[in-house]
């Protein structure tokens, strides 16, 4: 009887040992909380990619429900120039854009289609991991 309990109870610890590893081995790690402040930080603070991507209401706020969701731009080039963007598409979310090439792109300013961003839109340097916190912070925003 004794190894009957015992062999029952090694049965249910070994059942829970398995179920905890496939749980934790099944989902990758997502980015840690330091990454997504560092990233909010570099996104807010000095990208500021609410000013483009962003709208705003008519006092020149920002409109939180619609913060990195893209916006017609309020302002134009001041020489014609042709490829000039007039609007800033959604980022929240990242939408369209592969991890690798979204850290290239902050990186170099070389986007996807290996082309430069369009004017007025900065050629970030940022570094790696930089860039890889802008990634998985603007990730980590609701596509809606």
């Amino acid at each position: 009887m004794k190894f009957g309990t015992l062999a029952l109870g090694s049965g249910f610890v070994l059942a829970a040992v398995f179920a905890w590893w496939g749980a934790s081995s099944a989902r990758p790690a997502g980015p840690s909380p330091e990454v997504l402040v560092r990233g909010k930080y570099l996104v807010d603070q000095v990208a500021m990619c609410g000013d483009c991507h962003s709208q705003h209401d008519e006092k020149g706020q920002l409109i939180q429900e619609k913060y990195l969701r893209g916006s017609v731009l309020p302002f134009k080039a001041i020489v014609p120039m042709p490829v000039w963007a007039d609007k800033a598409p959604s980022i929240a979310g990242l939408p369209g854009w592969e991890q690798n090439a979204a850290i290239k792109f902050f990186m170099t300013g070389v986007a996807y289609n290996d082309l430069p961003a369009r004017p007025p839109m900065p050629q970030y340097r940022f570094t790696k991991q930089d860039a890889a916190a802008v990634v998985a912070y603007l990730r980590s925003l609701s596509l809606e």
